[in-house]
């Protein structure tokens, strides 16, 4: 890819009230995206100063996940090229896609029980949802 090329841009949204931290989940969300397919080797990454901004974090919570996914062998930096999906393939295991899940599926009893909704109306509510759509 060459700077020419345009920045892909990323779907990454963070979860203030997972207590998952920030890094974290842009590390979880970029290795799906990559092991997804959703990410090509050569895709260029925003840089760590436009993902803060776009996600309102501090540039050193990007500078973490880039060099946990640099540490992965998932992206490269290239000095005053940018940041790329690196060749390596993620693979995203069967073991590691369970564990995403039930952390969503806790993070999500977390919040209805807070708000006083039960296991029933949870489930009840995801049956409307997918009935609906």
């Amino acid at each position: 890819m060459t700077m020419n090329e345009e920045v892909l841009l990323m779907d990454i949204s963070l979860d203030t009230k997972s207590g998952v931290p920030y890094y974290r989940q842009i590390v979880e969300q970029v290795k799906f995206a990559i092991a997804d397919n959703e990410l090509q080797p050569g895709d260029q990454l925003p840089t760590v100063r436009q993902l803060a901004v776009d996600l309102s974090v501090n540039p050193n919570t990007v500078v973490r996940a880039y060099r946990e996914l640099e540490f992965e062998r998932l992206i490269e930096t290239q000095q005053g090229s940018g940041t790329f999906v690196s060749h390596e393939r993620c693979e995203v295991d069967q073991l590691e896609r369970q564990r995403m899940l039930d952390q969503i599926l806790n993070d999500l009893l977390a919040r209805a029980t807070s708000y006083g909704f039960d296991l029933d109306a949870v489930l009840d509510g995801l049956r409307r949802r997918k009935e609906g759509s």
